[in-house]
């Protein structure tokens, strides 16, 4: 085996850990396989017969490419929700859409990128794209990879204790602070919140009704419908109805904490779209908020549920 083929199949066994930490960074398959793809050039273009430890040499190339990207598109922030998804047309189905999981020409399918963002958690990936690339960085690589923060440390141009109090603001953001009662509470509003996604993503229209007060009342603002007025749809089986219109988009929803407590994230492509936060009273669902706007969404706080 000559010297090239060797240096790719030693690359090839790193590759999937590569995409790995690319996407975990990044939040989008094309920018990962883009990394990894910058970091397979840089490995031809070096002098690795003294590297030890390729695989450790490999993410921390992956890494700084990450980090560049990172920075240049906290510069642009090109990408728009409109990007992503185009609103619902129909009112029913925009007032309770819990889950549309949207088309963007890309040269990753759209599959693929949906089974690797649902693997991953597509909460973690909504609130990890509120991190500062340096609080990403250190977080994904420390707390998701293992590396020691001595290592992530030259990657930032920071110390080592700098660098760990990067990670534990980031690791406090991801955590959360759940406003409602810690224990039997947050475990019983989850169960209902999770219920109401099984229910939707399954079709089964009597278990979701079964799961709604007979006089919900659910509100949308005047990003979510066609209409530039909010939402308001009353009745549990109006409301079921726009859910079981949406049951099929359900995929790039998940729990998460919504302001302390549980709610409906949904982020196709990892990228938040609109968010469901539920009034609970006696096990049922007697309110639900569809927030959309992108001002309202910015002000909300997120984070993963354990």
């Amino acid at each position: 085996m000559d010297e090239g083929s060797l240096l790719t199949e030693r690359f090839e066994e790193h590759r999937s850990h590569l995409r790995a930490v690319s996407y975990r960074m990044l939040g989008s398959l094309a920018e990962a396989d883009d990394a990894v793809q910058e970091a397979w050039l840089r490995l031809r273009r070096s002098d690795v017969s003294e590297v030890e430890n390729l695989g450790g040499w490999l993410t921390t190339v992956v890494s700084r490419v990450c980090l560049n990207m990172l920075r240049s598109r906290e510069t642009r922030r090109e990408d728009s929700l409109d990007a992503y998804a185009a609103r619902p047309t129909h009112p029913a189905d925009a007032a309770v859409v819990v889950g549309a999981v949207v088309g963007r020409e890309d040269a990753v399918d759209p599959e693929q990128e949906a089974v690797m963002a649902d693997s991953v958690g597509l909460a973690l990936l909504v609130v990890l794209d509120t991190l500062t690339p340096a609080e990403r960085l250190a977080f994904v690589l420390h707390d998701l990879f293992a590396v020691s923060f001595d290592e992530i440390a030259p990657l930032l141009g920071k110390s080592s204790a700098a660098t760990r109090q990067l990670a534990s603001r980031a690791r406090r953001r991801v955590k959360g602070a759940p406003l409602v009662a810690e224990g039997a509470d947050l475990a019983r509003r989850r169960r209902v919140v999770e219920a109401f996604l099984a229910a939707t993503r399954g079709g089964h229209f009597d278990d979701l009704v079964s799961l709604l007060h007979p006089d919900v009342v659910l509100r949308a603002d005047k990003a979510v419908g066609p209409t530039p007025r909010p939402l308001v749809v009353t009745g549990a089986v109006t409301v079921a109805t726009g859910a079981m219109a949406a049951m099929q988009r359900a995929r790039a929803t998940q729990p998460a904490l919504v302001d302390g407590t549980v709610g409906l994230a949904m982020a196709p492509l990892g990228r938040l779209f609109l968010v469901l936060r539920f009034t609970i009273e006696d096990g049922l669902i007697t309110g639900i908020d569809v927030v959309a706007e992108p001002e309202r969404l910015a002000g909300l706080e997120l984070a993963v549920l354990d």
